[in-house]
């Protein structure tokens, strides 16, 4: 009887063992028709990447004129409109003329008594000059005619100076302005009392197209930039009007000018570009963001999601190989542009470089690429 229960248990414990063995290769045969993992994968080509320094600026005009009155006198007339564009040349003011107007016809006066009485003093000093030849006169008598003469012709001389100053004064009282751009309010009214030394200009004349970008860059950093210059004459630079929404303006200047010394007080140098205004668009005085476009590089791009750090400071990314085989590899980055790395090595031009869905995998699984839509993913 007790071995009749022995070979029951024994029975059992065959059973038990046949039946775990067959439930494990059931669960190893369903982990092996797992189907491959899905991951986004963008495709590497070689595109152009510029270089590029950003750098604070400030909107300078290329050009500005403030109309200052030249004589003291009281404006009479105001013959433009404020905030319009004026044309070099074109009359803004008129003061009032009517005392240099009268300096000018009495110089005018002085001038021909003083042209009537040297004619009248060479008539007798050719007389005189008779007499002498017969020595009816002395000398001394032809002598001093020949002075008064002579002083005669100095007053012509002053007077027609005394004119061609009258003239000017006159020629003053109407206000020019003295270059081309958009005129900016009117300081004074009609009636206001100017003079020639008053601190206060009349008006403000900028020219708008194109205008000055004024950047700041450190002393250590411009030695880069410098070496970059070299050889050209012109680096191109972009602005961008609103950082918050990325407003880049559509036009593109040219970097013209670099200081030749460091601030002291500032350890900076000032960079000037000339920027494209037609619009009137950038202002004197607008803070923006400038790109100083140092060089156009062909190079493969990586997006900056796609890659992992490592503890000793490496950048991997996980690419698709042969047979959709998941392969790390260690990538060599010499800067960023935008959201993505430029790779000098680790990556060739072609490969599938997981950027979302790595995180589920490991080298050596097998996955199922799909195209990363970079806008439904946020970039």
């Amino acid at each position: 009887m007790k071995q009749i229960f022995l070979s029951m248990a024994t029975v059992l414990s065959i059973l038990i063992v046949t039946g775990c063995t067959e439930s494990a290769e059931q669960a190893g045969a369903g982990a092996q028709q797992q189907p491959p993992t899905a991951v986004s994968v963008v495709t590497i080509k070689s595109t152009s990447v510029p270089d590029i320094l950003s750098l604070p600026g400030r909107i300078t005009p290329f050009r500005q004129s403030q109309v200052r009155p030249q004589v003291a006198g009281v404006i009479t007339e105001r013959l433009f409109e404020e905030g319009a564009v004026v044309e070099k040349g074109q009359q803004l003011y008129h003061i009032d003329d009517a005392r240099y107007k009268a300096e000018l016809a009495s110089a005018k006066a002085d001038l021909k008594s003083a042209e009537a009485n040297l004619k009248t003093l060479k008539a007798k000093e050719k007389r005189y000059q008779d007499l002498l030849s017969r020595n009816s006169i002395s000398e001394q008598e032809y002598d001093d005619v020949v002075a008064q003469s002579d002083q005669a012709e100095a007053q012509i001389a002053v007077a027609e100076a005394a004119i061609e100053l009258a003239q000017v004064n006159v020629d003053y009282t109407k206000v020019y302005a003295p270059i081309s751009g958009q005129i900016s309010r009117s300081y004074v009214t009609v009636g206001t009392l100017v003079t020639a030394n008053q601190s206060q200009e009349l008006a403000t004349i900028t020219k708008l197209d194109p205008v000055f970008v004024d950047m700041q860059n450190s002393g250590k950093a411009i030695v880069e930039l410098r070496r970059s210059m070299q050889g050209r004459e012109e680096m191109p630079v972009e602005i961008i009007l609103d950082e918050a929404s990325n407003t880049k303006y559509e036009k593109q200047g040219m970097l013209k000018f670099s200081e030749v010394t460091v601030d002291e007080t500032t350890g900076s140098v000032t960079l000037r570009a000339v920027m494209p205004n037609p619009d009137s668009v950038l202002m004197p005085g607008l803070f923006v963001k400038a790109n100083v476009i140092k060089s156009n590089d062909q190079g493969l791009l990586v997006p900056q999601r796609a890659t992992t750090r490592q503890q000793d400071g490496s950048l991997t990314v996980y690419v698709v190989g042969s047979n959709n085989t998941v392969e790390v590899r260690t990538i060599e980055t010499p800067r960023s542009y935008k959201n993505q790395y430029l790779v000098t090595s680790g990556v060739s031009e072609g490969e599938q470089v997981i950027v979302a869905g790595y995180q589920k995998v490991k080298p050596g699984a097998k996955v199922t690429p799909q195209p990363w839509d970079q806008a439904q993913q946020g970039g």
